[in-house]
């Protein structure tokens, strides 16, 4: 998909949680919103390149918001807020491995929660031709090859696990996809180092018939577009 128009700053320092310092070429400062909820590890490092893009909203608080950081020489998109619409548009084209032929319905409720996408095959009323599938955005590095996720604690990431558990006891298809935004990767696994009882609930859904795809992303100044499959190692 295409981004915004970007202009390049440098990284200060980002903090609580939803906010950054930058500094533009000409050395002015300014404070933009970063929309990402984890941590950020690896990738929230003072000094970093940085795209920014500005809303044109004088009103909001901050117009300006962070989107890509340049992490060993490639960018990687932090922006949370755009996975679900990433990864739409490679369902929508048919260009993920086991996920092509459905319609695409975004944020469905499932149980107490609500699930990014629930794909369903035309004309068909079969529960095993719907699938619930819910997006993880992955930044972070476990070793030089492998992607890890979470970067932080995510006590909501392991109530989705238990409610696509929940779906396939049911007789639904579920799978939970994790877009990874490191080029380095070349393959993905759970951060059990950061959160032990995410990556049993990840193995435990795995058992219980959760399908989990690893998906990397290809990023430049102006796109971003789901590239290949990762293995995944649980």
């Amino acid at each position: 998909m295409k981004l915004p128009p970007l202009r390049p700053a440098t990284l200060l320092r980002r903090y609580q949680r939803f906010l950054a310092d930058i500094e533009w070429p000409d050395g002015s400062r300014t404070t933009v919103h970063t929309p990402n909820t984890g941590s950020m590890m690896q990738c929230a490092v003072p000094g970093s390149a940085v795209l920014v893009s500005d809303s044109g909203n004088a009103e909001r608080k901050y117009p300006q918001t962070l989107e890509l950081i340049q992490v060993n020489g490639h960018w990687v998109d932090i922006n949370t807020q755009r996975s679900n619409r990433v990864v739409a548009e490679a369902l929508q084209s048919g260009v993920i491995d086991g996920l092509s032929g459905f319609a695409v319905q975004p944020e469905r409720k499932l149980g107490d929660s609500r699930i990014d996408f629930l794909l369903t095959k035309a004309n068909s009323t079969e529960r095993e031709d719907r699938l619930w599938l819910e997006v993880k955005n992955v930044t972070l590095m476990g070793s030089p090859v492998c992607a890890c996720f979470p970067d932080a604690v995510t006590e909501r990431g392991r109530r989705h696990l238990q409610e696509l558990m929940a779906a396939v006891a049911q007789g639904d298809r579920a799978a939970v996809l994790f877009l990874v935004q490191r080029a380095e990767a070349e393959l993905f696994s759970p951060a059990g180092d950061i959160d032990p009882a995410y990556a049993d609930q990840l193995r435990a859904a795995l058992e219980a018939g959760v399908e989990v795809f690893a998906c990397q992303s290809v990023t430049s100044a102006d796109a971003t577009r789901i590239a290949r499959r990762l293995p995944v190692v649980v």
